[in-house]
């Protein structure tokens, strides 16, 4: 469908791009359309408005990471080991796309209720590769039997989203990958399973 389209795609780089160095608010249709290359109107061929723009934006973006998560962890067997890997591929992810890094950490924030309702219907596929990752730690003996699965996914995206978010706001002046083994240390040393 109009997914598998170029221009699709063009249009949505773009609004990564613009609304990371405007803002959401100030990031006009006809700025996304001229970065994008576009006609202002071919914009409107592919999304309704801006907000479907930015719904949309982090639909394909978090789309493709969840499915990157999925590739490097697939012939992991442990729940320790998976949690690394994703705690380091969020943070390369974001590393590798300060625009869209922006974005996510603090453009998505800034929306309305509606707005950040669809945002977190999709980041519910991400989540639920958390609570596996935690479901199976705790089925291997990796960690705690008693581990509150919600409460422990709060805190591995709670760690890695205000890490992100931290670095965002010091203009990414250190390595933002660097920082996973502390993460996962700190999160896996809370949990770890014991007789």
């Amino acid at each position: 469908m109009k997914k598998h389209k170029p221009k699709y795609n063009q249009i949505i780089d773009a609004a990564v791009i613009i609304i990371a160095e405007n803002g959401y608010h100030q990031a006009q249709v006809s700025k996304i359309a001229r970065q994008a290359g576009v006609a202002d109107g071919t914009i409107y061929l592919y999304f309704k408005n801006k907000e479907d723009i930015l719904i949309s934006l982090f639909q394909e973006k978090m789309g493709d990471f969840v499915e990157r998560i999925r590739l490097k962890t697939a012939g992991i067997e442990s729940a320790v080991e998976k949690l690394l890997v994703l705690v380091e591929t969020h943070f390369m992810w974001l590393s590798e796309d300060r625009h869209l890094a922006i974005v996510t950490q603090l453009e998505l924030r800034q929306s309305n209720k509606a707005l950040r309702f669809k945002i977190n219907e999709v980041l519910k596929a991400y989540l639920r590769i958390i609570d596996e990752v935690l479901q199976a730690g705790v089925e291997q003996k990796e960690f705690r039997s008693d581990l509150n699965i919600r409460v422990a996914r709060q805190m591995v995206f709670g760690a890695i989203d205000e890490v992100v978010t931290n670095w965002v706001m010091s203009d990414h002046k250190y390595d933002l990958v660097e920082l996973s083994k502390t993460v996962h240390e700190l999160l896996v040393g809370a949990w770890e399973y014991s007789e």
